[in-house]
């Protein structure tokens, strides 16, 4: 048999990922330091990432160090999902294709010894079989933004990008077959012909493919809040964000002998819509010192739809109304918030519903060094779900300010998550 094409599996897998990344509903966008406390903010959000987080805070009582101007450029994070060590099990499957090419190329059944290529196809099968519907996911996130600070009409812009990308792994039954029939082969002529049923003219026939769904959120907008006093002096806010948005989902499947990577980023792969949004946020300070605030956020006001682009295998990306509320206790060296989603954020192809509940700690050293912790638990992942479960993440983070310049890092790691964001601001 010819030189056989099977290093299309590697190309089409490893293609599949460096697409994903350069590429699913996505989650809002958090700041560096949102990260490191759970991804909280709706009750503790300074100005720079009030209009990210909950404009109303823009209009709040912050410390006279940040009650001027808060800026944040750029800000980026990521995170990566690899539950079942698919990036591993593609290496491996390279090494599997690559045995069993050196021992079919140029293979006579009249004088060379067949088993290396049934132990090579036996192989090439058990490795099939195991990525079959492995999931490796990509979270992308970068944002910038900037507040003015007021009591009377605070202002602020802000612009953010996310996205996420899941890569499957799907096994033909028909390729199993195939390849029991020649790792199953009784004699070396068994073998030529069986290995003539998976190529053609030296080129691969197998039917098992790699998968790539994806979808990107890219959103524009200026917020604007104000501050009300009540009878008893306590305070509250009202914030809202008008803003543009634009939806566009990916979606590739091809077969390995089919799979080419002038078609990964072709237009009928790609869907995109775009549309006006609004944000609305509340924050509410009280207490005998206003140590306590409490804020909600409703995100997406205007419901958006988009639909894949293979219709006979179609997701939809929903845009729906997302609302979280938080609470918050502060110091002058600390601050402590717990926050909860109202509404669960449905799964966008190989994913997971998810609906935080999320707790948050800062603590500050004088202004110039913060080190963040939290957790939080997705209340709606369940069995079901069609891809890799989120469930309960641990973060930190930490913060330097010098010279009016700031710069904060944070971590996240899981069972199944690592990721990390880094950010560079100044307020005053």
């Amino acid at each position: 048999m010819k030189n056989n094409q099977l290093t299309k599996l590697s190309v089409a897998i490893g293609l599949s990922v460096s697409t994903a990344s350069a590429l699913a509903s996505p989650a809002p966008f958090n700041s560096a330091r949102a990260f490191g406390m759970a991804g909280t903010g709706v009750a503790v959000a300074h100005p720079g990432s009030a209009p990210l987080d909950n404009p109303a805070l823009m209009a709040g009582n912050h410390h006279d160090w940040s009650d001027d101007f808060g800026l944040i450029l750029p800000s980026a994070n990521a995170r990566a999902a690899d539950e079942e060590e698919v990036l591993d099990q593609i290496d491996d499957l390279q090494d599997a294709i690559t045995q069993f090419e050196a021992s079919t190329a140029n293979f006579d059944p009249a004088t060379d010894d067949p088993q290396p290529v049934r132990d090579g196809a036996a192989d090439l099968r058990d490795r099939l079989t195991a990525f079959d519907r492995d999931t490796v996911r990509t979270n992308l996130g970068a944002g910038l933004s900037l507040a003015v600070p007021s009591k009377t009409i605070a202002v602020g812009f802000f612009a953010d990008a996310s996205l996420t990308a899941t890569v499957r792994g799907e096994l033909a039954n028909d390729d199993r077959a195939l390849l029991d029939a020649v790792a199953n082969a009784s004699t070396a002529a068994d073998v030529d012909a069986a290995l003539d049923a998976v190529t053609d003219n030296g080129e691969l026939t197998l039917d098992s493919s790699g998968s790539v769904l994806a979808s990107a959120i890219g959103e524009v907008g200026i917020s604007f809040a104000r501050q009300f006093t009540l009878s008893d002096g306590s305070t509250f806010q009202l914030g809202f964000s008008p803003k543009y948005m634009e939806l566009r989902t990916y979606q590739y499947t091809e077969t390995v002998s089919g799979f080419d990577d002038d078609n990964a980023d072709a237009d009928d792969n790609m869907t995109e819509d775009n549309g006006f949004n609004v944000d609305i946020g509340a924050a509410y300070r009280f207490g005998d010192d206003g140590q306590w605030n409490a804020g909600v956020v409703v995100r997406n006001m205007i419901p958006m739809e988009l639909e894949s682009a293979n219709t006979a295998d179609q997701y939809t990306l929903k845009v729906d109304p997302m609302v979280t509320a938080g609470i918050a206790h502060s110091g002058d060296y600390h601050v402590v918030t717990a926050e909860l989603d109202l509404t669960k954020k449905e799964a966008f192809g190989f994913e997971d519903d998810t609906q935080w509940l999320a707790v948050g700690a800062e603590f500050d050293a004088l202004r110039y060094a913060q080190l963040r912790v939290g957790v939080r638990h997705n209340l709606a992942s369940n069995d079901d779900n069609d891809g890799i479960a989120e469930e309960t993440q641990l973060t930190a983070g930490l913060g330097v300010n010098l010279m009016g310049v700031r710069f904060d890092l944070g971590a996240l790691y899981s069972d199944a998550d690592v990721g990390a964001a880094l950010e560079f601001g100044t307020a005053f």
